[in-house]
């Protein structure tokens, strides 16, 4: 006896659902965001280690205390910047006072003392400071200092001498910056193309729909023979009793 077969669901029969087509992978890929956040946290590392360093490198600024004076030792010819640390740094709001620097040491020799022309302060940790002079020093050696009038400047008050702290400032804020904008960016320009291609990748898959049911033999009870139909009489002969 023949049994007919029947295709299984996902075969060729005309009743089997089509199988899905993989899925096309979404470009950029994940591991974009990855990199992305790489970037940002090397702008995070590079702010903390600048600031840690640039911190440190003030710490070790030579100081003297107002008004009691004293010596420091330069070790090197150039230029130098003087800070003035205290109550008032912040806001500019610092006492009048006289500052004189002369050598120490022999060979020691200063050439000139000038107002800061710029506005330039600092906060790390203890130390608040405003740049207050620019000094030239011709030779390094040790060099006393000496501050008259400065018996009105609040105590614990000093005068730090050190190199200009704006270039350390630009290197280290500057591209620790620009790193860690390029990892925002980066980040939401990828979510953004993802979120795209994922929505045009949705709506382009076309939607799939069962066919009908093929037609079939009649029903076992039904009668093929078609119903009789009425046939017309002959007409009938005038005079005639019915």
């Amino acid at each position: 006896m023949d049994t007919p077969m029947t295709p299984a669901p996902g075969g060729g029969g005309p009743d089997a659902a089509p199988r899905a087509a993989p899925k096309a992978k979404i470009r950029p890929g994940r591991i974009w965001y990855l990199v992305a956040l790489l970037v940002l946290l090397g702008g995070v590392a590079w702010l903390v280690v600048g600031l840690l360093s640039l911190s440190s490198h003030v710490d070790s600024f030579p100081r003297v205390a107002i008004p009691a004076g004293g010596q420091i030792t330069l070790d090197h010819s150039g230029d130098y910047v003087v800070y003035y640390e205290g109550p008032g740094a912040q806001s500019g709001q610092i006492p009048a006072f006289r500052v004189r620097v002369t050598p120490a040491s022999a060979g020691a020799a200063v050439q000139n003392l000038r107002p800061y022309k710029s506005s330039v302060t600092y906060a790390f940790g203890s130390h608040h400071g405003r740049a207050v002079l620019s000094m030239r020093v011709g030779h390094p050696g040790r060099f006393s200092v000496e501050t008259p009038g400065g018996g009105n400047v609040p105590v614990g008050s000093d005068l730090a001498f050190g190199d200009s702290i704006v270039g350390g400032v630009a290197g280290t804020v500057l591209p620790s910056g620009l790193l860690i904008l390029a990892g925002i960016v980066g980040l939401v320009v990828i979510f953004i193309i993802r979120i795209v291609k994922s929505s045009r990748a949705r709506s382009a898959t076309p939607a799939w729909s069962p066919p009908g049911a093929p037609p079939g033999p009649p029903p076992a009870d039904a009668d093929p023979t078609p119903p009789p139909t009425a046939q017309p009489g002959p007409p009938p002969t005038p005079g005639a009793q019915p």
